[in-house]
């Protein structure tokens, strides 16, 4: 009996084996041009880590250099960030559009991953004013070094202002990898193409969705759960989706708090307060402010 089920286990394996490794229709459409070599989701990783290491070098460099040392090791890590880079970025332009359609594939490449690090620059400056905006609105922080080290916020955010560049420039798929690492590690769903101001922050975080066409503004904090998203879909003749502005415009010094829901594309003038578990869909004037009613009895 226990030969009969070996082979029987056998068998199965073998016809399953024979069955997978022969690609479906739709596979042959999305791998003819690209001959297995996608972006590396664990190489986007290390880039990820790079970066990390360059702007902020002495929280997250393992090295813990001291002044004297510390344009070394960045140096060190800004080579290794392009030779991984621009290896990705080709790979990523070969996976989403025939190569023979992009002239001197390598050197578009090159040339975009030279373009992403000429930015990183201004990505530090802005990312500080989001460390700034998260120490000025939490009294539980005891100071910056914590809102780097600690902060769930900080991590989405390094990951979507790279990504948000990355698009920027033309890259495509990196970006999406690269916030969804983040959304992987602290629940904070921001999409690459989603524009975001200065003195950004979300306190917890945990939850928070931003969809692809949000436009926020300068100094606006949200609070877990909260979902800037799509209420509907424009559909073309064939009935698929458009891609069209479909995601709220927030504007400057808006707070929202936890679990509300502002949806399509309606604006939520400067200053505005909406409450935490409200269903909005209409625009909100400036200074204005949306709450639960309060019960009846």
């Amino acid at each position: 009996m226990r030969e009969i089920l070996q082979n029987a286990a056998q068998d199965a394996l073998l016809r399953n084996v024979a069955m997978l490794s022969m690609p479906l229709p739709q596979e042959r459409e999305l791998t003819r041009d690209i001959q297995g070599r996608m972006p590396s989701v664990d190489e986007l990783r290390r880039v990820v880590e790079l970066v990390k290491a360059i702007l902020f070098p002495d929280f997250f460099d393992p090295r813990q250099a001291d002044e004297s040392l510390r344009q070394y090791f960045v140096g060190v890590n800004m080579e290794m960030l392009y030779s991984i880079l621009k290896v990705q970025i080709r790979r990523g332009l070969m996976f989403c559009h025939d190569a023979r359609s992009i002239d001197n594939l390598t050197a578009v490449a090159d040339d975009l991953a030279i373009k992403f690090i000429d930015s990183l620059h201004e990505i530090k400056r802005v990312l500080y004013t989001d460390v700034d905006a998260v120490f000025d609105s939490d009294p539980a922080v005891s100071n910056r070094g914590e809102v780097i080290f600690c902060y769930p916020v900080i991590q989405a955010m390094i990951h979507y202002r790279m990504a948000h560049c990355l698009l920027r420039l033309g890259v495509p798929v990196i970006p999406r990898i690269i916030t969804e690492l983040a959304h992987s590690a602290t629940g904070i769903d921001i999409h690459p193409g989603a524009t975001i101001g200065e003195y950004f922050s979300i306190d917890h975080g945990t939850g928070v969705v931003i969809g692809e066409t949000c436009e926020i503004g300068q100094h606006v904090t949200l609070y877990q759960g909260v979902t800037l998203g799509a209420k509907s879909f424009t559909l073309d003749e064939a009935g698929h989706p458009m891609n069209l502005p479909r995601h709220p415009i927030i504007e400057d010094y808006v707070t929202i708090y936890s679990n509300a829901s502002v949806l399509g594309r309606i604006t939520v003038g400067h200053h505005a307060v909406i409450g935490g578990n409200v269903w909005v869909t209409e625009d909100v004037p400036p200074y204005g402010r949306v709450v639960q009613r309060k019960a009846e009895g």
